[in-house]
């Protein structure tokens, strides 16, 4: 099962931290997001706003990167403080 991480706010609209979801082919990040999106489309929304970046076991990707099962992939809100 490959494993989502949603940061701050994302968690939020996502209703915790993590979620697991299984993964029989290589699913590119967007193609995620639209699996996402079709169970809850606020969050879905947040996910594709070009502010969140995407990290695939600890390196930063595009959307076009794809997930496979087993791997981690977090969605990370911009931060701001000082």
């Amino acid at each position: 099962m490959a494993k989502l991480l949603f940061f701050g706010r994302l968690g939020d609209l996502a209703g915790g931290i993590e979620r697991s979801i299984s993964l029989s082919e290589p699913h590119s990040v967007s193609a995620l997001i639209g699996v996402l999106e079709a169970g809850d489309q606020l969050l879905g929304s947040a996910l594709v706003d070009p502010r969140i970046r995407y990290a695939l076991n600890g390196a930063i990707v595009d959307r076009e990167t794809l997930v496979e099962d087993d791997d981690e992939l977090a969605f990370l809100p911009p931060v701001s403080g000082g």
